[in-house]
């Protein structure tokens, strides 16, 4: 395998709000593709945090079936005891680029989302519970969770967490998110799921809608009447008034 690249960096949407961004919503991609498929899903969450950064990323990794795609670990060996370590080193990339990306704008974890979809999904969960300060919120869109055993071992923070998946996904059976939702519901993580109809292994329209809602819920402070205050506080920690509601919804 090739060494992988430390940069991350993919295509960016700025704030809205032409000032510094409070929040940092980052985007992981699947296997063999790339920042640029999914970056264009976050113009429709824009309007709703004018005072985000989205960054969809690259994963570190050419793509093992060559093209311009890229990759997070490889799938030529799908053993848990060869996938683990690849996983491993990936996270490990993905937690050094993120520390850099919060440095650089002086946001703390809370103001930190990660949205990911296939692969990238499996990544989000992976690193986000993980981290030792809890983030904003994680997304997981048709991905599973990777080592589940060693997760009550491991885990560090207890983010809000929203999984997606379409209930005729033929590249990541369905029945993955009821596992993880199970597992993270044992271990007291605050867990909502959205199961979409007949839907493969995609995102739909309507999932981009119910995550641009969740991620604004979880994350941006609920202003009072009367309230003028600025979320600039980067060291406001975000409130879970609605983290621990984990009603299923069905579309």
């Amino acid at each position: 395998m090739e060494a992988p690249t430390l940069d991350l960096q993919g295509p960016t949407l700025a704030t809205l709000s032409c000032g510094k961004a409070v929040y940092l919503v980052v985007l992981l991609h699947g296997y063999g593709s790339n920042g640029q498929d999914l970056i264009d899903m976050a113009l429709n969450w824009q309007p709703g945090m004018i005072k985000a950064e989205f960054m969809s990323l690259n994963a570190p990794y050419p793509c093992e079936q060559g093209g311009p795609g890229r990759q997070w670990f490889s799938l030529a060996d799908r053993s848990p005891e060869v996938v683990l370590p690849l996983l491993r080193d990936s996270a490990d990339i993905l937690n050094k680029f993120l520390d850099q990306e919060l440095d650089k704008r002086h946001l703390n974890d809370s103001h930190l989302a990660l949205i990911g979809f296939s692969q990238g999904a499996m990544m989000a969960l992976h690193v986000g519970l993980r981290r030792r300060k809890k983030i904003g919120a994680i997304v997981a869109i048709s991905g599973r969770l990777l080592a589940e055993e060693l997760l009550p071992s491991e885990i560090k923070s207890k983010p809000p967490v929203l999984l997606i998946h379409g209930d005729q996904d033929d590249v990541v059976p369905y029945e993955n998110m009821g596992k993880a939702k199970a597992a993270l519901k044992a271990l007291e993580v605050p867990v909502k799921s959205l199961t979409r109809k007949g839907l493969g292994h995609s995102i739909d329209d309507d999932s981009v809608l119910v995550i641009g809602d969740y991620i604004v819920d979880q994350m941006v402070p609920k202003k009072k009447a009367g309230d003028d205050h600025d979320d600039h506080d980067h060291d406001h920690e975000h409130g879970d008034d609605h983290a621990h509601e984990e009603h299923d919804h069905e579309h």
